[in-house]
C-alpha cells in the first residue's frame, strides 16, 4: 500500500500545476489516469477539486443520428467569438471487443482540434449505464481546472438511460428530429422529463415546426399535472448550418439565469455532487463485490448454480463480507 502511494506521489508531482496552468498534455494526461483508474488520478483530482466550481455545464443528449455533435460544433464557435474557453468531453459506445470508443461523431468536431481554446476527449461508455462514461465527471472536473470556462457533454445517445446527464450539468439539452413523433412518446417517461431546453434539429425538414408543436403539447400536459416554474423552450436548429444555434444559446444562458435567481443553482448543484459522490461509492462497492466473487469466493456461485442457495441470500452474504 506504501508503494502504490509513494508510486501515486510520484506520478503526480508537478502535474497539478500544469494543470492549473492550462498545459493541454497535462489535462490529458489526468483524464487518461481517470480512465485507468490509476491510482495517482485520486491525488490529482484531490488537489484540484477547490479550483472547480465556476465553469458552465451544459449536457447534450437524445436518440443516435438526431445531430448532437453538429449543433455542438457550431455552438463551441460561439462561445469562441465571446474569447471562452471549451471543453468537451464526448461520450461514445464502446466496442464490445475492445473496449475501446467508436469515434465516428467526432469528425463534426474536426474543425476545432487545433483550437487551443477547444478540448474535445472522447471517452468510451464501457457498458457504463446513464449515458456518461464512469470518468466523464472527473475529466470535466479537470477541464473546469484547466481554465476552461464551459464544458460541454455529449451523452451515447441510447434513449432513457442518459438520465444522469441532468446530474452532471447545469442546464440539459435535448435534441430531437423532425418525424419522431413515436421516439418522443417513447421518450416521455424519461429524457423529456430532465430536459431544461428543447432542440429541434434539422430545421429544414417540412416536419420541423411539426415536431415542435408535438413537444409543445406534451409539455403543456405534463405541466398541468406537474407545475413547474421553468417552461422549456423549444427552439428548430440546423446543425449543418448554424441556423437556430445562437438562439439555443441565449437560452441556455436564460436558463442559467433562472436557476439563479430562483435559488434553484445551488440546490441543484449540491444534488449533483450528492448523486456523484452515491454513484462513485456503488461504483467501486460493485467492483469490490465482483472481485471478491471472482477471486474468493467461487464456492457461493456453485451453490446458486446447484439451487443449494438462493440469489438473494447469496448477495447478502458477499456484502457481509466485502
Amino acid at each position: 500500500m506504501l508503494y502504490s502511494w509513494r508510486m501515486a506521489k510520484r506520478a503526480t508531482e508537478g502535474l497539478t500545476e500544469r494543470l492549473a496552468a492550462g498545459d493541454r498534455r497535462a489535462l490529458a494526461r489526468v483524464i487518461s489516469l481517470v480512465e485507468r483508474e490509476d491510482p495517482a488520478a485520486k491525488e490529482v483530482l484531490a488537489a484540484i477539486y477547490p479550483r472547480t466550481g465556476e465553469a458552465v455545464t451544459v449536457g447534450f443528449t437524445g436518440p443516435p443520428g438526431v445531430g448532437k455533435s453538429s449543433i455542438i460544433a457550431k455552438l463551441i464557435r460561439l462561445y469562441r467569438e465571446e474569447g471562452k474557453r471549451v471543453g468537451v468531453v464526448s461520450v461514445d459506445p464502446s466496442s464490445p471487443f475492445s473496449k475501446g470508443a467508436i469515434l465516428g461523431d467526432r469528425i463534426r468536431l474536426s474543425d476545432h482540434f487545433l483550437d487551443s481554446g477547444v478540448f474535445i476527449r472522447s471517452m468510451g461508455s464501457r457498458g457504463h449505464l446513464g449515458g456518461l462514461a464512469g470518468g466523464s465527471r472527473l475529466a470535466a472536473l479537470a477541464m473546469e481546472a484547466a481554465g476552461f470556462d464551459v464544458v460541454l457533454y455529449e451523452t451515447v445517445g441510447v434513449g432513457q438511460g442518459e438520465v444522469e446527464v441532468a446530474s452532471a450539468a447545469d442546464t440539459v439539452v435535448l435534441a430531437l428530429q423532425p418525424g419522431s413523433g413515436d421516439a418522443v412518446q417513447a421518450l416521455k417517461a424519461g429524457v423529456m422529463e430532465i430536459a431544461d431546453v428543447f432542440c429541434v434539429n434539422k430545421a429544414d425538414d417540412p416536419r420541423a415546426k411539426d415536431q415542435k408543436r408535438q413537444v409543445r403539447q406534451m409539455l403543456e400536459i405534463g405541466n398541468e399535472l406537474s407545475p413547474n416554474p421553468w417552461t422549456p423552450p423549444i427552439v428548430l436548429t440546423r446543425g449543418d448550418t448554424g441556423e437556430g444555434v445562437d438562439e439555443l444559446k441565449r437560452e441556455i444562458e436564460r436558463h442559467r439565469e433562472y436557476l439563479k435567481e430562483s435559488g434553484e443553482f445551488e440546490k441543484r448543484r449540491r444534488e449533483s455532487l450528492k448523486s456523484f459522490v452515491l454513484l462513485w461509492a456503488t461504483s467501486r462497492l460493485q467492483k469490490e463485490m465482483r472481485e471478491h466473487l471472482e477471486r474468493q469466493d467461487e464456492g457461493t456461485m456453485e451453490r446458486v448454480y446447484r439451487r443449494e442457495l438462493d440469489p438473494i441470500s447469496a448477495s447478502e452474504k458477499i456484502y457481509r463480507e466485502v
